[in-house]
């Protein structure tokens, strides 16, 4: 039974599995859209909305946990703070869309295909 192991652990160690979430939020904050598979897209999501959250108020401690949460990257730490956080000052939550790609643009594992974007 798997009682209070929330996550999907997509067959990696829970290193990979940090590093794969950091990198799928790094190409969303500066693309602003992506396209991956359905499960990773639900996974990312809560990991996205939370950093955004932080990012909606500019201070030093809030810039050093995004920071540390993104791997260092002041590219993105930058952008969050700049243009994305004050975007959803005002909006309480729910800043992200996940979208299915239609059935036909499946790989033939079959794995869903879904689109994630800032809304």
């Amino acid at each position: 039974m798997r009682h209070h192991h929330k996550g999907r652990s997509f067959g990696r160690p829970k290193s990979q599995r940090d590093a794969l979430l950091r990198s799928l939020a790094r190409s969303l904050f500066l693309h602003e859209t992506i396209s991956t598979t359905d499960a990773k897209a639900r996974e990312l999501r809560p990991f996205v909305e939370k950093i955004i959250s932080h990012g909606r108020v500019d201070t030093v401690a809030n810039r050093r946990l995004v920071s540390s949460r993104m791997g260092n990257d002041e590219e993105v730490v930058k952008k969050i703070f700049t243009s994305i956080g004050p975007r959803y000052a005002t909006r309480p939550g729910g800043y992200t869309r996940i979208v299915k790609r239609p059935i036909s643009n499946t790989a033939s594992d079959g794995r869903e295909n879904a689109y994630i974007a800032l809304v």
